[in-house]
C-alpha cells in the first residue's frame, strides 16, 4: 500500500513514476533527515551517482524535494511533505549540530516571513539553526 502512496506522490507533482524514482523516493520518505548526495550513494548501492543526481535535480524542479545547505557546507536533500504544488507548507527550520553534524529538522518551527523589497519574488526560504543538540549535551553531561 505505501507504494501507492508514492506513485501518488510523484504524480501530483507532475513527475512520472519511474522504478528509480520510486526507489529513491521511497528511501528519502525513510529518512528523518536532510540526508547527503553521499549518504544516498551509500544506501542506493544500485544507483550510480549521475542517475540519483538526475532524480534529486528533477524533484528539485517539481518542488517534491528541499534543499538543506548544512552547518558543514553539504548540500542535503529531504521529501517535501507540502500537498499544494504552488505554495510550500513544509518549509521549517532546520538545526545543525556543530558535535556530531546531523541536520535535524524542526518541524515544529516555522520560517519566519521574510519581506523583500517590491519587484522581487521569494520562491524558498531557509533558515538554519547552529548549535549542539539535547544527543551530544546529554552525553556531554555524562562523561563530566
Amino acid at each position: 500500500m505505501e507504494e501507492n502512496r508514492y506513485i501518488q506522490m510523484l504524480e501530483h507533482h507532475g513527475v512520472k513514476p519511474t522504478a528509480n524514482r520510486l526507489l529513491i523516493v521511497r528511501t528519502l520518505a525513510r529518512e528523518h533527515h536532510p540526508v547527503t548526495m553521499k549518504e544516498l550513494e551509500d544506501e542506493l548501492l544500485t544507483l550510480d551517482k549521475s542517475s540519483i543526481f538526475r532524480v534529486l535535480s528533477l524533484f528539485r524542479e517539481h518542488r517534491l524535494v528541499h534543499v538543506v545547505e548544512g552547518g558543514d557546507g553539504a548540500v542535503r536533500y529531504e521529501l517535501c511533505q507540502s500537498r499544494h504544488e504552488d505554495e510550500d507548507e513544509d518549509e521549517h527550520v532546520h538545526f545543525y549540530c556543530e558535535r556530531c553534524h546531523r541536520t535535524i529538522c524542526l518541524h515544529d518551527v516555522p520560517v519566519p516571513q521574510i519581506q523583500v523589497p517590491e519587484g522581487m519574488e521569494v520562491r524558498s526560504t531557509g533558515v538554519l539553526v547552529r548549535g549542539v543538540c539535547e544527543n551530544c549535551l546529554r552525553r556531554q553531561s555524562a562523561a563530566s
